[in-house]
């Protein structure tokens, strides 16, 4: 009969390196879109529904979005798309919440429901319809 495997904890360092490493990527693409402003054309891409429909998709917005984020202006961040602002909070806060848990060695599991999706992409449609309809025209970028 072989002996049970036990395993041995991972150090500190190991465990924060993945989390870490989103971060890292996280601020790069941060710094990037900080950096190259997506108000002048040319270096992104259009949104592919609004060139074809002129209907603003959830994200249209997002990488101006982003950029005023990057560079402190939240109210035109807001402005832009609020609904990755709103994103990009809850992202920060599921992040803490993750190097928290596994820094004090606990699961890295958020504990998210699938009840969460459906909440998520109900709030999505709503604000794409609300965005372009008349009433709406604040939410659009």
């Amino acid at each position: 009969m072989a002996a049970p495997v036990t395993r041995t904890p991972a150090r500190p360092a190991r465990r924060l390196a993945t989390p870490l490493g989103l971060l890292a990527g996280a601020a790069a693409a941060f710094t990037y879109v900080g950096l190259v402003n997506p108000n002048h054309p040319g270096h992104y891409p259009v949104c592919p529904l609004y060139a074809l429909t002129g209907v603003y998709c959830p994200g249209c917005g997002g990488l101006r979005c982003a950029h005023a984020v990057a560079t402190g202006d939240l109210a035109t961040a807001l402005h832009d798309n609020a609904l990755a602002v709103a994103g990009f909070a809850v992202c920060a806060v599921l992040w803490v919440r993750w190097v928290w848990r596994v820094s004090t060695g606990r699961p890295a599991g958020i504990g998210v429901g699938a009840h969460w999706g459906w909440i998520v992409g109900g709030l999505a449609v709503a604000f794409t319809v609300v965005r372009n309809l008349p009433f709406g025209a604040m939410l659009a970028p």
